[in-house]
């Protein structure tokens, strides 16, 4: 069995809330086998272990019956976990509500208890309407329907029956229109990821045909305030592609307007308006409307400390915020400010572990490198670089490759490694030219290092 199965109990645990935890706990109580849970004791345990270690906790409970069958306990504690939290999260989610609703509504129903069916129905409907939930109000119309063809279409008219079907229609296309804005992005976002900016002529011909759909067709009659977000963030991420950031950070506004303008009943989510802050003060920083990025930047600490954080908020805000303040300080020179801030970034690193998506770690560790470039601390500089370097989950991600085998290239040089040098000039060469990534700059800066390789003395050289 894989150690992600093995830990997949103590991940939920350590991932809960002190709130979510006494909810559990308080749960557990109604439950007391004996002295004490043993849900509870496992839980305790294994939430006091700073790392899983399953031999740590047979020693604890060495001679306890449960350890026969360990497999099926973790199992039903991992099951009693979830439900705790479905149920102590049930009054804060919409969707909860509606579905709990949604099935008091198919118990009524089962009972012919048809009217009230009916009605606790239209309550669901009003709150998914409230909330713009397009997918569960079509649950909701077939439920609807049910009742009016068990009942043999008694009290409604030919009228109410047509405008059932075209508000059905409505939430019909409102999902389809999200589903062609998310497919675009999400295509364009895999791109980017793997080949970076377009670099070419060719590359931003690709990334305009890929959005198409979203420059020449858009709806904005038919889209809910979560289509408006998903359409603003795709096309800044678009201009961005093709190095037009002016645009970009229009579309960044735009969504940033809308958290603003947006009731509180359809407010964005916090994780995605971190987001859209960090690509605005990245941008605004890079175009250099630096005052612009400090506004952006505190309004971005300011959000960070007004909402309850999970381990998943906190490693957004902590990449985020990291990434653009050496972002910041690398493009102004501050190199020393830079290699301060990484060593703080270093030791948060640490303690996520491989929470943190190898990508995101890559980005840090790229700035990292070159902030210790800029201090001419080398070793410590080659240290990060090969951390990016030797790790296998990036080898389809070109882009950040590329220039970390660049930056190889230089740590390298200043260290005099001459012996290395060459191997690692030809394993760079090759890489280019295999990924077909040998643009001006590259082409340039790999002639330039392979007539230093070939240099006799410090003159020549």
């Amino acid at each position: 069995m894989s150690s992600k199965v093995n830990e997949a109990l103590y991940d939920l645990i350590t991932s809960m809330s002190k709130s979510e935890k006494r909810y559990f706990k308080l749960m557990s109580s109604r439950h007391t086998i004996g002295e004490e849970n043993n849900y509870v004791r496992i839980f305790d345990h294994l939430d006091k272990q700073a790392s899983y270690d399953e031999g740590l906790l047979f020693e604890k409970f060495k001679g306890e019956a449960f350890l026969n069958r360990f497999s099926i306990t973790k199992k039903r504690l991992y099951d009693h976990v979830l439900s705790a939290l479905d149920s102590f999260h049930s009054s804060n989610s919409i969707e909860a509500q509606i579905h709990k609703m949604l099935h008091s509504a198919d118990i009524l129903f089962e009972r012919s208890l048809y009217d009230q069916s009916r009605r606790i129905l239209r309550s669901a409907e009003k709150l998914a309407l409230k909330y713009e939930k397009s997918v569960l109000m079509i649950e909701i119309s077939n439920k609807q329907k049910r009742i009016l063809e068990t009942g043999g279409y008694v009290n409604i008219s030919d009228a109410d029956l047509v405008e059932m079907s075209d508000n059905l229609d409505v939430f019909i296309n409102r999902i389809k229109e999200y589903n062609k804005i998310w497919s675009v992005k999400s295509q364009l976002f895999a791109q980017l990821a793997k080949k970076g900016v377009a670099r070419s002529e060719e590359e931003s011909k690709n990334y305009t045909e890929l959005c198409s759909p979203l420059l020449n067709d858009y709806d904005p009659e038919n889209i809910t305030t979560e289509g408006k977000y998903l359409y603003s963030h795709a096309l800044s991420a678009y201009y961005y592609s093709i190095a037009d950031l002016e645009k970009s950070l229009g579309y960044l506004k735009l969504n940033l307007e809308l958290f603003n303008e947006t009731p509180k009943e359809l407010e964005i989510e916090p994780i995605k308006q971190i987001s859209v802050l960090t690509n605005a003060i990245y941008i605004s920083d890079k175009i250099g409307e630096y005052r612009i990025a400090i506004v952006y930047l505190n309004q971005l600490k300011s959000l960070a400390n007004g909402i309850e954080s999970n381990e998943d908020l906190e490693i957004k805000l902590f990449s985020s915020i990291s990434s653009i303040e050496l972002s910041m300080n690398l493009r102004k020179g501050a190199f020393k400010d830079a290699s301060k801030i990484a060593i703080d970034i270093e030791q948060k690193l640490l303690g996520f572990g491989d929470k943190i998506t190898s990508t995101r770690r890559a980005f840090l560790e790229f700035k990292i490198a070159v902030a210790y470039i800029g201090v001419g601390e080398f070793n410590i500089a080659l240290k990060w670089v090969n951390k990016i370097l030797n790790d296998s989950e990036l080898d389809k991600t070109e882009d950040i490759i590329g220039f970390t085998q660049l930056l190889d290239l230089l740590v390298h040089i200043e260290l005099n490694h001459d012996k290395l040098l060459p191997y690692s000039l030809k394993s760079t060469q090759r890489f280019f030219k295999t990924r077909n990534r040998m643009y001006s700059f590259e082409k340039v800066f790999l002639q330039f290092i392979g007539r230093l390789v070939k240099c006799k003395d410090h003159f020549e050289m």
